[in-house]
C-alpha cells in the first residue's frame, strides 16, 4: 500500500512495535514525523530513516501542542501506538495504585484523545486524514489482573467510534486496530501460560510478530480506507476469546 506524499504521525516510535511500523511506512513512501519520550532512541531511528524526530511526553498536554506544531504542511495521518503497557500486570483490581492507574489512563486514553485534538487541524488540512488508534484484544474478551490497562484500551475503542462520527463531516476516518500478544519487549510481562493460550487458540498457531500490523495500519491510513472508519479490526491471527 503506497503511502507516497503522505506526511504521517506516529507516537511511541522509538522501539518495538512502533519502530517496526516506522519502518513499514517508510518503506510505503511516507513522509514520517516520529514521535516518542525516548529521545536518544527515535532520533536514531529517525535519522535511518530520514524522518524528523519531535520528543514528545503525552502526559503533558503542553508537549502534545508542541509536536503538532512542528508539523510541516497538511497531515494525512496520525498513528496513536504511544502507550504504557509494561510493569503493570500481574495485579488483582484491589491492588492497583491509583498514581499508576491514573497514569496508565492519562498516557494510553487521555494522551491519544489529546493527540487527535491537537492534530485535528493539520489532518482537515490535508482533505483525506486518517487517524489509526492503537487498542488490543485485551478489550474485547476482558483480561484479568490487567485493569488499568484493558480500560484504557476500551476507552480507545469507544473514542474511536465516537470521533469517527464527528471527524466524518471533514474527511477524516477513524479506525482502531486490536492486536493480541505480540512478541515485543512490552509483552515480556505476561505470564508465559498467557503466551501460551494465544498461541494454541489462533487460527494460525504460534507467535504473533509485530509486522503483522504494519500491513494493516499502512492500508488504514491510505485514501481507500474511508468506508472503514468507525470499526475496529482484531489484528490477532484468529485468536478465539475464550
Amino acid at each position: 500500500m503506497s503511502l507516497e506524499g503522505r506526511q504521517i504521525l506516529l507516537t511511541g516510535a522509538a522501539r518495538g512495535l512502533g519502530a517496526v511500523l516506522a519502518r513499514h511506512l517508510a518503506e510505503s513512501g511516507a513522509q514520517l514525523v516520529l514521535a516518542d519520550i525516548l529521545e536518544e532512541e527515535g532520533r536514531a531511528l529517525a535519522e535511518t530513516l530520514g524522518a524528523q524526530f519531535c520528543q514528545l511526553d503525552l502526559r503533558q498536554p503542553a508537549s502534545i501542542e508542541a509536536v503538532a506544531s512542528q508539523l510541516d504542511g497538511p497531515l494525512h495521518g496520525l498513528v496513536n501506538n504511544g502507550a504504557i503497557a509494561t510493569g503493570i500486570g500481574g495485579i488483582g483490581f484491589e491492588d492497583v495504585d491509583i498514581d499508576v492507574w491514573d497514569k496508565v489512563l492519562e498516557v494510553n486514553l487521555r494522551g491519544s484523545w489529546l493527540m487527535i485534538r491537537a492534530c485535528a487541524p493539520a489532518l482537515r488540512q490535508s482533505g483525506s486524514g486518517r487517524i489509526v488508534n492503537l487498542a488490543s484484544d485485551t478489550a474485547l474478551w476482558g483480561a484479568p489482573n490487567l485493569l488499568s490497562y484493558v480500560a484504557s484500551k476500551g476507552g480507545i475503542i469507544s473514542m474511536t467510534r465516537s470521533l469517527a462520527r464527528e471527524l466524518g463531516k471533514d474527511g477524516i476516518g477513524v479506525t482502531a486496530v486490536a492486536p493480541g500478544i505480540l512478541t515485543t519487549p512490552s509483552t515480556e510481562y505476561v505470564p508465559q501460560e498467557r503466551h501460551q493460550q494465544y498461541e494454541t487458540g489462533r487460527a494460525v498457531p504460534g507467535k504473533q510478530p509485530p509486522e503483522d500490523l504494519a500491513a494493516t495500519i499502512a492500508f488504514l491510513l491510505s485514501e481507500a480506507a474511508l468506508p472503514l472508519t468507525g470499526q475496529l479490526l482484531p489484528v490477532n491471527r484468529g485468536f478465539v476469546f475464550a
